[in-house]
């Protein structure tokens, strides 16, 4: 056994551990991969999201220990990921319920290119200087 922040930590134990977690982490790959083929619509996005922020808590909780760490610290560490899956959703919700992304305003009318006047109808060619 050895100690890690003071506790007592078996090696078997910890490496079951990883094991599972890399388990669970490519589990969640391979629904990322199969979500991205159905289209559920706006869903694919909120999906992904959920399953990106699930991956993220793993990796933060087993890999870098802080299951193991003082709770406050994992609460954090979930917390914070949390909170950022739901403001990216909040501005996708936002983004897609807009009629038009890009409003009128930004394409501006096309800009027209003065033409030279046409010369009169009777008007003799410009003599061209050698």
């Amino acid at each position: 056994m050895s100690t890690h922040n003071g506790h007592a930590v078996d090696e078997k134990s910890e490496a079951r551990g990883h094991v599972l977690t890399l388990v669970a982490l490519l589990f969640l790959t391979v629904v990322t991969v199969g979500a991205s083929y159905i289209d559920f619509g706006q869903g694919n996005v909120v999906i992904a999201l959920l399953i990106a922020t699930v991956k993220a808590t793993l990796v933060s909780l087993f890999f870098m220990h802080l299951a193991h760490d003082k709770p406050v610290n994992g609460l954090i560490a979930v917390a914070g990921f949390i909170f950022l899956g739901l403001f990216l959703m909040f501005d996708l919700i936002d983004v897609t319920s807009r009629r038009d992304p890009n409003p009128q305003v930004l394409h501006p009318a096309a800009v027209q290119t003065a033409t030279p006047p046409a010369a009169p109808a009777g008007a003799a060619p410009a003599a061209k200087k050698e």
